[in-house]
């Protein structure tokens, strides 16, 4: 039996829609472009969600691995 790696759930989720939760509780939904080791996110037409509706449409943006609490495959 393998064992998964973060990386590799991360990888699997390139070219597919995500939802990341940042620290100060935004959240954020987009297709995963690129990310490195760091765990910097590069997402593209990404939109900022709040209470589960549309906020605003951020477009390609790039989110520092730092500030991610979580990222869920959607």
């Amino acid at each position: 039996m393998t064992q998964e790696r973060p990386f590799d759930l991360l990888n699997k989720s390139i070219g597919g829609q995500v939802m990341i939760r940042l620290k100060n509780g935004i959240e954020i939904r987009g297709v995963v472009n690129s990310f490195d080791v760091h765990m910097n996110i590069v997402l593209e037409n990404s939109e900022e969600i709040e209470d589960g509706n549309l906020k605003a449409k951020l477009g390609t943006i790039l989110l520092r691995g730092g500030n991610i609490i979580f990222v869920s495959p959607v």
